[in-house]
């Protein structure tokens, strides 16, 4: 039988692997962002009819106000109101009002539930939507790592083939020097190039910007940072969208990350360990080696020494 050629280790398995999931991943992503869809238009349904009545009553309040108290300056009342409004987690200004649960802002609520970010900033208040919400994040955040996972697999094996067709071409060692770009680049992507955004439309300093992303990506989410949140700015349509696959993208690759230093750590401590071990047979096989001293010609035949004669007396 003729001698076939085989790819480096692991090659064929790698890419075996990446055909198997490729086709499915496409399915995962669609029933992920379905169920973020089904679930921003149950909170929209279940919060933007309490949100619009807490909208009226601040409206009504604030004018019953102007007509009992009119030595009141419009002015200072209309900063109590967009406080007050503002903890209701609604804008009131005028005689419009801008509210956090309409479409938009309940999906980027769902990402922040399933992501376990949970800002704090807005929160289901009737009590439909929390028991919705348990049962939304209950199914929800399983379903998010898996996706994570496969996100991260996926990012983790362009980097391998990568390293295996700059091998296979210019005969490289690159696996360190492809991974280090990846790092980079994943840097640059998700921690560095989002806070200029976070300047230019939030109006923050570069530094909160980067507080921001770390925060969020990391899923601390303390909730004193949240995008969208000045009334006296306009936002796009697209932004925050766009924020929420940034946030999945980047929760990927910085658990990528993660596990590739955890990987690292593991084998270092298990090649200290081999050495540990080498060492430990080592000094065994010299400490058997000094017992078994060689035994020369003038002992005994079984190997135990002679003992020397007793003197006897003169004849």
């Amino acid at each position: 039988m003729e001698p076939t050629h085989r790819g480096p280790p692991g090659a064929a398995a790698r890419t075996s692997w990446c055909c198997r999931i490729l086709p499915t991943t496409p399915l995962l992503l669609f029933a992920y962002l379905s169920y973020l869809l089904l679930g921003s238009a149950a909170f929209w349904a279940l919060e933007s009819p309490a949100e619009q009545e807490t909208a009226r009553q601040l409206r009504q309040e604030k004018w019953e106000l102007l007509q009992n108290y009119t030595c009141l300056e419009r002015d200072a009342l209309e900063r109590l109101g967009i406080i007050d409004a503002y903890k209701s987690g609604i804008y009131v200004k005028a005689n419009t009002s801008l509210g956090r649960w309409d479409f938009v802002g309940s999906f980027f609520f769902s990402i922040s539930a399933v992501t376990t970010i949970g800002y704090g900033n807005l929160s289901p208040s009737t009590e439909f939507a929390q028991i919705f919400c348990i049962f939304f994040a209950l199914f929800g955040i399983p379903l998010n790592l898996v996706l994570l996972n496969r996100i991260g697999q996926l990012m983790l094996s362009g980097v391998e083939l990568c390293a295996l067709r700059l091998r296979e071409r210019f005969h490289w060692q690159v696996t360190i020097f492809t991974r280090t770009c990846a790092l980079v680049a994943g840097l640059l992507l998700f921690l560095l190039l989002p806070p200029l955004l976070f300047t230019a439309i939030e109006g923050w300093t570069f530094e909160e910007g980067f507080y921001y992303s770390f925060i969020t990506l990391s899923t601390i989410g303390f909730g004193d940072y949240v995008i969208g949140m000045n009334p006296e700015r306009v936002y796009p349509g697209w932004y925050k969208n766009v924020v929420s696959l940034w946030i999945l993208f980047g929760m990927a690759w910085l658990a990528l990350i993660i596990n590739l230093c955890i990987s690292l750590l593991e084998n270092s401590s298990d090649f200290c360990q081999c050495c540990k071990g080498k060492n430990r047979d080592v000094e065994q096989e010299l400490m058997d080696s000094s017992q078994n001293v060689s035994i020369g010609p003038e002992d005994g035949q079984d190997g135990s020494l002679k003992k020397d004669p007793k003197p006897t007396g003169p004849d």
